[in-house]
């Protein structure tokens, strides 16, 4: 793949990601989308759950094979290392896609909270949750996570530097902000319906079992630096740091 390819390639992966997600802000507070976690196409209820269930767990086994270590090795056998981030993101950005355009709602409710205090609250603890989602990219490179600084390292002709370790602000509270910031948005809703709560309870799931994974490989790059960092901050909810 030529250089000026590899730059439209991961110029292109990165707007594909970025309408998806915002479509799936949409999704998941039911705002201003045509199909959202509790409005579309109505199935039976086993219909529902099969197809939610099988469309989760694709997302889910997508994101985490495709982040191995020995995955991306082998991988870039196949793609060149500039495009290995943004194939990576084309691939969850897809599977994202897919989860949105095919999810069938559950709309009996479980709770709803009709005070307008409480709704208030819980909104905001929502749009909360993607600002924390969003900062916490920047705050460790979200263009590099998301594979732009990747395809522009190599139109440039340069060499990434090798992965330092740091915990710049909101790092310094809670080891994994990104995922308490999903799980903020993906909990706190007025009408939690039977298919928002799935949703809810399988991608709280995944979390615990992605920072299992992604903290394997941490100590694996990182040694005891990580494990002294795991040691002194907190994995999900914010505290000051211990010793």
């Amino acid at each position: 793949m030529s250089r000026l390819l590899a730059v439209v390639y991961g110029l292109v992966v990165y707007v594909f990601f970025l309408a998806t997600f915002l479509y799936a802000i949409g999704f998941v507070g039911n705002l201003l989308v045509p199909q959202s976690i509790d409005s579309g196409p109505a199935a039976p209820l086993t219909t529902a759950l099969i197809v939610n269930v099988l469309l989760l767990g694709l997302f889910a086994v997508q994101h985490s094979v495709m982040a191995r270590p020995a995955f991306k090795r082998w991988w870039t056998r196949l793609v060149p290392t500039s495009v290995e981030r943004s194939t990576y993101v084309l691939f969850a950005s897809a599977a994202l896609a897919l989860l949105l355009w095919q999810w069938r709602p559950i709309a009996e409710p479980v709770w709803t909270v009709t005070a307008p205090a409480g709704v208030a609250v819980l909104q905001g603890v929502f749009f909360l949750g993607w600002f924390v989602v969003l900062l916490s990219t920047f705050l460790i490179n979200h263009f590099e996570l998301f594979g732009v600084v990747q395809v522009l390292a190599r139109f440039q002709g340069r060499q990434l530097p090798e992965p330092v370790f740091h915990t710049p602000f909101l790092y310094r509270w809670v080891r994994h902000p990104i995922y308490l910031g999903f799980l903020l948005a993906f909990w706190a809703t007025p009408t939690m319906t039977v298919g928002h709560l799935l949703f809810a309870i399988a991608t709280t799931g995944y979390v615990l079992i992605g920072i299992w994974l992604e903290e394997r490989d941490l100590i694996a790059l990182f040694g005891d630096k990580y494990r002294r960092y795991r040691a002194a901050v907190s994995m999900l909810l914010p505290m000051p740091p211990r010793g």
